[in-house]
């Protein structure tokens, strides 16, 4: 019984969850920043968010595996357990299972739109239609070099400003612009993946931007995408939109170095973990300063 739980356990991906609770933690603390911030509120929008979070991993896995893009041989399961890979998961009780997840956090986004606003409940539309959406027909736009686009929207502009909205009951355009940089950089986490895996993909008749782009241009696609995130923050600090003490964010810089030094030799197995890294190190340095900001 416990080698099932640590199967359901690794199959979520819990390990990603880190990328959604940044994006809604720099959300709530930019809220914070205008005004008064609401725990309660804000825990409920994090576990809504990882329910959803969850569910998308789930029924990503189940449809890669059934359009056979994951396979044992394929790279993503060489470095990372993959349970529904491996066997040691049922196809139809991972669907099921991301149904159920998708049914827990609309409940809670439900519950958040009913005491802060409709616009929580279209924003929790959209996001639970682009999780389905991302790889379940008809549309699988995944396959068709608009997952990074999502990725970027999803855990940028759509997670911070709908946690900054369910704080403030409004929207902010100082919300937006920190949003891009963090969204950047987590879709560099699915770029970095595409780049790895043209080849494979190939023989699965899809498309990627990794693909339409090819190997050379899509590192510098990849390599351009880290200058923008660093370069958006210093702007942001000129403007006003950010204050000085989000130059800690450049303390993860030399992770980005290390990376491209690696990428521009050769795409590593494990190229999207290693960006997985500097997402997380780049998001928990914004988030702290946001939050000795609003400290402060």
């Amino acid at each position: 019984m416990n080698e099932l739980y640590r199967n359901w356990f690794l199959a979520s991906r819990p390990w990603s969850f880190i990328m959604t609770a940044i994006s809604i933690g720099v959300g709530g603390a930019v809220a914070a920043i205008d005004g008064t911030f609401y725990w309660g509120f804000f825990l409920a929008t994090l576990a809504g968010g990882v329910f959803l979070h969850a569910a998308t991993n789930l029924i990503n896995d189940f449809y890669d595996v059934r359009y056979g893009l994951d396979t044992v041989e394929a790279a993503t399961a060489q470095y990372r357990p993959h349970p529904l890979v491996e066997g040691k998961l049922l196809p139809e009780n991972v669907r099921r299972a991301a149904f159920i997840l998708f049914s827990a956090g609309a409940a809670i986004g439900l519950w958040l739109a009913a005491a802060r606003g409709l616009p929580v409940l279209v924003l929790g539309v959209i996001g639970i239609f682009s999780s389905l959406a991302y790889t379940a027909p008809p549309v699988s736009y995944k396959y068709t070099a608009l997952g990074e686009f999502s990725v970027f929207l999803m855990w940028g502009p759509l997670m911070v400003e709908g946690a900054y909205y369910v704080q403030r009951q409004s929207f902010s355009a100082d919300a937006l612009w920190i949003s891009i940089p963090f969204g950047v950089i987590v879709a560099l986490v699915l770029l970095a993946n595409n780049l790895r895996d043209i080849s494979h993909d190939k023989t699965r008749h899809i498309r990627t931007i990794a693909i339409v782009l090819g190997a050379r241009k899509g590192f510098y696609l990849y390599a351009g995408m880290i200058v923008i995130a660093y370069a958006s923050i210093l702007l942001m600090i000129g403007f006003g939109v950010l204050s000085f003490l989000s130059l800690v964010v450049f303390l993860s810089l030399p992770i980005a170095v290390k990376i491209l030094r690696i990428m521009v030799e050769k795409i590593p197995e494990d190229a999207d973990a290693r960006t997985a890294q500097l997402d997380t190190a780049f998001g928990i340095l914004l988030l702290i300063s946001l939050i000795a900001e609003a400290m402060l």
